[in-house]
């Protein structure tokens, strides 16, 4: 017995040290990952692809300004001509948001847009795209998992970084997803990439098939993502600061959460692309190809920080948005 005390003391001592240790050394949560990433793993968001919506000031004489950034090619690309177009315009000035429907959506246009003799004429020159268009196909190339399942998944020109089963679970609406290295999320059924409706994503209203809209009327996923209508309806962004401004608005009391009156509806000042408005701010967002968002990725998969008891042992990619943020000061040398 003598001689298994002292070992009893090494180990015991062993496990202290690697307890201190944890405790001077702690896991970072993903949003310290984040602000600790360098600069060189932040990726500018140009003005030109900014949307900025300014609706009425609220209760208290606040402004609401939303911020949304477009979806670069190949995706929604004809939606987002007409877009540039309506914005261009400044087709939106003075219309509304029209619908806030609990845990879906808020959409906004012409209030009257159902009404022939009183909606708004649209700019000349929009198009309209097809239902093809909801989604991008390219070539099939096999894909080994690491469970040893084999899968297709599309030919990779947009440097796409999938998100397997070892860090996400599976995905009851496609056979893979990840992110683009342009930081948006996308799924696949082996030969076609969409995008897909997480909280904050935009897309276009339309009428029943064929019609897919033109982009005058947009709408922005305020709750539990509706992944259903992936490849349903056009996706053309996302926004990127000011979703509270959206997801708080009252909840409307008619059919879809629709406004009844006018007096319910938020009114919308202006509309512009983000090269007309002076003194925009500057956003970026963190590179899916950097260090720090493989890190990040792996923290929001599993949780170790102290808060946590049971690390999840996976992500749903809506809960894996890529971290955007306004560009800092840096003074110069």
């Amino acid at each position: 017995m003598s001689r298994l005390f002292p070992r009893a003391i090494v180990a015991a001592t062993a496990l202290v040290a690697a307890s201190a240790s944890r405790a001077a050394d702690p896991v970072l949560a993903p949003s310290e990952i984040v602000a600790a990433a360098p600069a060189a793993d932040w990726t500018a968001i140009a003005p030109t692809d900014l949307l900025v919506m300014d609706l009425a000031p609220d209760g208290a004489g606040h402004p609401r300004r939303v911020v949304i950034q477009l979806m670069p090619a190949p995706f929604a690309q004809g939606w987002i001509a007409n877009i540039r177009k309506l914005a261009a315009a400044h087709w939106w000035d003075g219309t509304s948001v029209n619908r806030a429907q609990d845990n879906y959506v808020v959409q906004w246009g012409d209030p009257d847009g159902e009404d022939k003799a009183k909606a708004r004429v649209l700019p000349a020159g929009l198009v309209k795209p097809e239902e093809a268009a909801y989604s991008v196909v390219f070539p099939r190339i096999p894909m080994s998992l690491p469970d040893g399942r084999s899968v297709d998944r599309p030919a990779n020109p947009l440097a796409v970084k999938w998100i397997v089963p070892s860090e996400l679970r599976a995905d009851p609406y496609s056979a893979l997803v990840g992110t683009t290295a342009s930081g948006w999320p996308v799924a696949s059924d082996g030969a076609s990439l969409w995008p897909i409706h997480c909280y904050g994503m935009v897309g276009v209203g339309r009428d029943m098939p064929p019609d897919t809209g033109s982009g005058a009327e947009l709408y922005a996923v305020i709750g539990t993502p509706p992944r259903h209508l992936d490849r349903n309806i056009a996706l053309i962004g996302r926004v990127i600061e000011g979703m509270e401004h959206l997801s708080t608005l009252p909840r409307g009391t008619g059919d879809l959460g629709f406004y009844k009156t006018a007096a319910e509806r938020t009114p919308i000042r202006s509309i512009r692309l983000g090269t007309e408005v002076p003194g925009l701010p500057a956003w970026q967002y963190l590179s899916t190809e950097s260090a720090s968002f493989a890190r990040y990725a792996d923290a929001r998969a599993n949780r170790r920080d102290a808060f946590f008891i049971y690390p999840a042992g996976g992500v749903d990619i809506c809960n894996l948005p890529v971290p955007i943020r306004r560009t800092p000061n840096v003074p110069k040398p």
